[in-house]
């Protein structure tokens, strides 16, 4: 199998950027749909790279985009849902007729993101949408697809929508009352995480395989919004809140038209995000510390004004 063409679903996001432009620095053929291409004009500029304005979610289209393509890589997911059945249509629905259009086109790679906790028997409809999106997939894998899922925690690096959440929150308030304060991750490193799919793709050695990516330190949500507050020398107090607290401020903030928390996110902060093993040496990497990576973007932050804030998470 010589995998030249390649197909990036969410090539625009966070991953995705970081990935797309590691496919085109290998040479590879990227084809990149998005809903609304204007909004991934910034991928236009990468020479191996074809925008295509398509709406995945429908089968006819998907299959149609995967015509030609030797790999698909989907990186679909949210975090949030905003209406009812969001999780289901993201992480479940699509996956399943991504395999269907694989077989119909006769693709024959897919590399998938799941997710830590990421289980169809977890505690909040986000793990379970990602675990039997996952479970799916998995069970695709044969001879006329070749399957690999990655199950990273909670990803870091330029343009993320977690470190940087925080600093812009910090901003705001002198006292910062954080629910969940004792949820644990590993953060890993977009960079890494985007070779890692890079370095999978042409090897048959992860064909079948799934892998838990994480970096190399576990730390609570508590000392990662300190450690922030820290590099953009705010002087905050964090105040813990206690599970019951925590609930209801998830509860009063899933309310809010701008989705910073929801009870759901409560439920999944419930389940650590920690691998149960080193990052896979069969990619080769020695994933970066937060604290080597975070700093050089971190600093560069700018307070913002409350209405950019909204648009921003809108």
């Amino acid at each position: 199998m010589e995998i030249k063409k390649v197909c990036v679903l969410g090539g625009g996001g966070f991953v995705g950027q970081h990935l797309v432009s590691r496919l085109c620095e290998r040479g590879y053929e990227v084809r990149v749909p998005y809903r609304n291409i204007n909004r991934a004009k910034h991928l236009s500029v990468l020479p191996t790279v074809t925008l295509v304005e398509a709406d995945v979610h429908d089968p006819d289209t998907l299959k149609k985009l995967l015509q030609g393509m030797d790999a698909v890589i989907n990186l679909v997911g949210i975090l949030h849902e905003g209406k009812n059945g969001a999780f289901q249509r993201a992480h479940v629905d699509l996956p399943r007729k991504v395999v269907e259009a694989c077989r119909a086109t006769g693709v024959k790679r897919l590399l998938h993101m799941s997710a830590l906790g990421g289980n169809p028997d977890g505690l909040s409809r986000y793990q379970r949408s990602k675990g039997e999106g996952e479970a799916l997939v998995r069970a695709a894998h044969g001879e006329d697809l070749a399957v690999t899922v990655f199950r990273p925690s909670v990803i870091f690096g330029p343009e993320d929508h977690f470190l940087n959440l925080f600093a812009r929150l910090l901003y705001w308030t002198p006292v910062f009352p954080l629910g969940s304060p004792n949820a644990k991750f590993q953060p890993v490193y977009v960079g890494d995480v985007a070779q890692a799919y890079v370095t999978s793709l042409n090897n048959p050695a992860t064909f079948g395989q799934s892998y838990e990516l994480c970096g190399p330190t576990v730390y609570t949500l508590q000392e990662l919004v300190e450690y922030v507050g820290k590099v953009k020398g705010f002087k905050r107090a964090v105040m813990p809140l206690s599970d019951d607290m925590s609930s209801l401020q998830a509860i009063v903030l899933g309310l809010m038209p701008v989705k910073m928390l929801t009870y759901d996110n409560y439920l999944t902060l419930k389940t650590d995000a920690v691998c149960s093993c080193p990052f896979p040496e069969v990619f080769g990497i020695q994933p970066a510390a937060l604290e080597a990576e975070a700093p050089l973007y971190l600093a560069g932050i700018q307070p913002p004004r409350f209405k950019r804030f909204i648009d921003e998470k809108r």
